[in-house]
Protein backbone atom coordinates (compact mmCIF):
# COMPACT_ATOMS: atom_id res chain seq x y z
CA UNK A 1 0.00 0.00 0.00
CA UNK A 2 2.92 2.59 0.85
CA UNK A 3 4.94 1.27 -2.57
CA UNK A 4 2.71 3.60 -4.95
CA UNK A 5 2.79 6.45 -2.51
CA UNK A 6 6.06 6.79 -2.08
CA UNK A 7 6.81 6.10 -5.85
CA UNK A 8 4.24 9.30 -6.31
CA UNK A 9 6.48 11.31 -3.35
CA UNK A 10 9.48 10.02 -5.50
CA UNK A 11 8.36 11.20 -8.65
CA UNK A 12 6.79 14.57 -7.59
CA UNK A 13 10.56 15.46 -5.84
CA UNK A 14 12.21 14.79 -9.02
CA UNK A 15 9.66 16.69 -11.13
CA UNK A 16 9.92 19.76 -8.70
CA UNK A 17 14.07 19.04 -9.09
CA UNK A 18 13.51 19.17 -12.57
CA UNK A 19 11.54 22.50 -13.00
CA UNK A 20 14.15 24.44 -10.48
CA UNK A 21 16.85 23.50 -13.01
CA UNK A 22 14.83 24.22 -16.00
CA UNK A 23 13.68 27.61 -13.99
CA UNK A 24 17.43 28.24 -13.27
CA UNK A 25 18.15 27.88 -16.74
CA UNK A 26 15.55 30.54 -17.98
CA UNK A 27 16.93 32.84 -15.30
CA UNK A 28 20.28 32.49 -17.07
CA UNK A 29 18.63 33.30 -20.49
CA UNK A 30 16.77 36.21 -19.36
CA UNK A 31 20.02 37.52 -17.61
CA UNK A 32 21.95 37.17 -20.71
CA UNK A 33 19.15 38.48 -23.11
CA UNK A 34 18.76 42.33 -20.89
CA UNK A 35 22.85 42.69 -21.51
CA UNK A 36 23.98 44.76 -24.17
CA UNK A 37 26.35 42.59 -27.01
CA UNK A 38 30.13 42.78 -26.89
CA UNK A 39 30.79 42.55 -30.36
CA UNK A 40 32.95 45.00 -31.82
CA UNK A 41 32.06 45.97 -35.02
CA UNK A 42 35.24 45.86 -36.11
CA UNK A 43 36.14 48.47 -39.14
CA UNK A 44 33.77 51.47 -37.14
CA UNK A 45 34.85 50.33 -33.90
CA UNK A 46 38.14 49.45 -32.85
CA UNK A 47 40.10 48.56 -29.75
CA UNK A 48 42.95 50.87 -28.40
CA UNK A 49 46.29 49.08 -28.34
CA UNK A 50 48.34 49.07 -25.32
CA UNK A 51 51.46 50.88 -24.64
CA UNK A 52 53.80 48.85 -25.67
CA UNK A 53 52.35 47.45 -28.34
CA UNK A 54 54.73 46.09 -31.23
CA UNK A 55 53.06 47.14 -34.40
CA UNK A 56 54.60 48.35 -37.84
CA UNK A 57 58.14 49.62 -37.44
CA UNK A 58 58.56 53.49 -37.87
CA UNK A 59 61.94 54.60 -39.64
CA UNK A 60 63.21 57.93 -39.71
CA UNK A 61 66.19 58.25 -42.18
CA UNK A 62 68.22 61.15 -41.40
CA UNK A 63 68.75 59.74 -37.81
CA UNK A 64 70.03 55.82 -39.01
CA UNK A 65 74.10 55.95 -39.62
CA UNK A 66 74.16 52.92 -41.17
CA UNK A 67 75.54 50.74 -38.57
CA UNK A 68 73.23 47.52 -39.27
CA UNK A 69 72.53 46.84 -35.39
CA UNK A 70 69.39 46.13 -36.89
CA UNK A 71 70.13 43.45 -38.80
CA UNK A 72 73.08 41.66 -36.34
CA UNK A 73 69.53 41.43 -33.77
CA UNK A 74 67.33 40.18 -35.83
CA UNK A 75 66.51 36.88 -35.27
CA UNK A 76 65.97 36.44 -39.29
CA UNK A 77 68.43 39.05 -40.19
CA UNK A 78 64.77 40.86 -41.86
CA UNK A 79 66.25 44.84 -42.49
CA UNK A 80 67.75 45.63 -45.76
CA UNK A 81 70.38 48.27 -45.18
CA UNK A 82 71.89 49.51 -48.53
CA UNK A 83 74.28 51.96 -47.91
CA UNK A 84 77.89 53.68 -49.12
CA UNK A 85 81.62 54.58 -47.92
CA UNK A 86 81.72 58.43 -48.42
CA UNK A 87 85.35 58.32 -48.11
CA UNK A 88 85.66 62.64 -47.54
CA UNK A 89 83.57 62.17 -44.26
CA UNK A 90 84.80 58.36 -43.48
CA UNK A 91 81.06 57.64 -43.02
CA UNK A 92 78.93 55.20 -43.87
CA UNK A 93 75.95 57.18 -45.89
CA UNK A 94 72.55 55.19 -46.11
CA UNK A 95 70.98 54.91 -49.57
CA UNK A 96 68.20 52.47 -48.85
CA UNK A 97 66.36 50.72 -45.89
CA UNK A 98 63.52 48.05 -45.92
CA UNK A 99 61.87 45.62 -44.17
CA UNK A 100 59.23 43.14 -45.45
CA UNK A 101 56.86 42.59 -42.81
CA UNK A 102 55.36 39.50 -44.44
CA UNK A 103 58.42 37.85 -42.72
CA UNK A 104 58.88 40.02 -40.15
CA UNK A 105 57.75 38.11 -36.84
CA UNK A 106 57.55 41.91 -34.69
CA UNK A 107 59.86 40.72 -31.71
CA UNK A 108 61.21 44.56 -31.56
CA UNK A 109 64.61 43.80 -31.03
CA UNK A 110 65.76 46.22 -34.05
CA UNK A 111 64.20 49.04 -31.71
CA UNK A 112 65.48 48.29 -28.68
CA UNK A 113 69.04 47.75 -29.64
CA UNK A 114 69.28 50.59 -32.54
CA UNK A 115 71.88 53.31 -31.11
CA UNK A 116 70.30 56.22 -32.44
CA UNK A 117 66.73 55.20 -31.91
CA UNK A 118 65.41 55.90 -35.92
CA UNK A 119 63.03 52.92 -35.41
CA UNK A 120 60.16 52.59 -33.10
CA UNK A 121 56.82 50.55 -32.97
CA UNK A 122 53.40 52.17 -34.00
CA UNK A 123 50.44 51.28 -33.22
CA UNK A 124 49.52 50.34 -36.64
CA UNK A 125 48.06 46.87 -36.46
CA UNK A 126 46.05 46.88 -39.84
CA UNK A 127 49.04 45.66 -42.47
CA UNK A 128 46.77 42.83 -44.54
CA UNK A 129 46.79 43.17 -48.19
CA UNK A 130 45.95 40.99 -51.23
CA UNK A 131 49.47 40.90 -52.22
CA UNK A 132 52.36 40.06 -50.37
CA UNK A 133 54.77 42.28 -52.22
CA UNK A 134 52.69 44.46 -50.60
CA UNK A 135 54.39 44.05 -47.55
CA UNK A 136 57.61 45.13 -48.28
CA UNK A 137 58.15 48.78 -47.06
CA UNK A 138 60.97 50.84 -48.19
CA UNK A 139 62.20 54.04 -46.24
CA UNK A 140 59.12 56.24 -47.45
CA UNK A 141 57.15 53.96 -46.67
CA UNK A 142 58.45 52.98 -43.01
CA UNK A 143 58.79 57.39 -42.29
CA UNK A 144 54.83 57.25 -42.86
CA UNK A 145 53.23 58.47 -39.45
CA UNK A 146 50.06 56.11 -38.95
CA UNK A 147 46.92 57.81 -37.63
CA UNK A 148 46.57 57.30 -34.21
CA UNK A 149 43.48 55.47 -33.06
CA UNK A 150 42.13 58.30 -31.20
CA UNK A 151 42.93 61.16 -33.15
CA UNK A 152 41.28 59.42 -35.92
CA UNK A 153 37.50 61.29 -36.89
CA UNK A 154 35.99 58.39 -38.46
CA UNK A 155 36.62 55.71 -36.05
CA UNK A 156 34.40 55.04 -32.41
CA UNK A 157 37.58 53.70 -29.97
CA UNK A 158 36.29 51.42 -27.04
CA UNK A 159 38.77 52.88 -24.49
CA UNK A 160 35.95 53.63 -22.05
CA UNK A 161 34.02 50.73 -22.60
CA UNK A 162 30.81 51.18 -19.63
CA UNK A 163 28.07 50.19 -21.40
CA UNK A 164 27.74 46.69 -20.16
CA UNK A 165 24.73 46.54 -18.25
CA UNK A 166 27.17 43.55 -15.86
CA UNK A 167 30.40 43.08 -15.25
CA UNK A 168 33.18 45.70 -15.12
CA UNK A 169 35.93 45.70 -17.90
CA UNK A 170 38.92 47.65 -17.50
CA UNK A 171 39.69 50.51 -20.64
CA UNK A 172 39.96 47.27 -23.02
CA UNK A 173 42.85 45.02 -21.91
CA UNK A 174 41.26 42.39 -23.21
CA UNK A 175 37.46 40.53 -23.41
CA UNK A 176 38.82 37.94 -20.87
CA UNK A 177 39.30 40.04 -18.20
CA UNK A 178 35.03 41.11 -17.55
CA UNK A 179 34.16 40.07 -14.01
CA UNK A 180 30.82 39.23 -13.71
CA UNK A 181 28.87 40.86 -10.28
Amino acid sequence: MFSPINGFKNYSKQAIQAARYIGQGFIVTIDHMNRLPITIQYPYEKLIPSERFRGRIHFEFDKCIACEVCVRVCPINLPVVNWELKKTIKKKQLKSYSIDFGICIFCGNCVEYCPTNCLSMTEEYELSTYDRHELNYDQTALGRLPISVIEDPTIETLSNLISLSKGVMEGHSNLRNITLT
